[in-house]
């Protein structure tokens, strides 16, 4: 049973961020805002759900929830700041799109760049605890994996419309094959072996 919020009198969001661990595509991160009241059996962490419940709740997060938000980092900025600081970044920018501001931020994960003056508190594996940073798991998932499927388009080869970008024995195989593409992350160890064999 995930828990509807941390602190009963204050406006609370959840952040969490999806597309940390892939060697391609931008790292999305969603920030939400539910009702006090916010009920509903099926929400959990977007990783125990199929993707049909995901996009459904989706809908049911964005008609209910007082206020929700995207943020997104681009594979450049990710090459630039590290996957770390890029999830923190993508959580600054949801963040920034409420329309409401919350009084204190939940946090998946054990670390956090403070956001402005807010208070914040990290739950290790928050998106299985807490009510909001399931939604905004939810959220962030649904949005990335719309958008993997969008690039996925442009480039069949590397199968992103079934791996996201996640680095698995076809992916990296079509990278040895093919080389890279403008939305691989240059920093990452993208063949899976001790040395990058691409010159940037």
């Amino acid at each position: 049973m995930l828990l509807p919020y941390l602190h009963p009198e204050l406006i609370e969001a959840g952040c969490d961020e999806a597309g940390r661990g892939c060697l391609a595509g931008a790292v999305y991160a969603a920030a939400v805002i539910l009702p006090h009241d916010f009920h509903n059996e099926l929400l959990n962490d977007s990783k125990q759900l199929s993707e049909k419940q995901r996009y459904a709740l989706r809908e049911v997060i964005e008609k209910e929830a007082v206020a929700w938000a995207v943020g997104v980092v681009t594979p450049e900025e990710i090459d630039k700041i590290n996957i770390l600081n890029a999830s923190f970044l993508a959580m600054h920018r949801a963040i920034d799109g409420l329309k409401v501001r919350p009084q204190h931020l939940l946090i998946d994960g054990n670390r956090f760049n403070k956001y402005q003056d807010l208070p914040h508190t990290t739950i290790v594996k928050g998106d299985g605890k807490y009510l909001s940073i399931a939604a905004a798991s939810i959220l962030a998932k649904t949005y990335r994996d719309d958008y993997m499927k969008e690039l996925h388009e442009a480039y069949p080869q590397y199968d992103w419309k079934g791996n996201k970008g996640y680095p698995t024995p076809k992916h990296r195989a079509a990278i040895a094959q093919y080389g890279i593409t403008p939305y691989h992350r240059k920093t990452f160890n993208l063949l899976g072996n001790e040395q990058l064999s691409f010159d940037f």
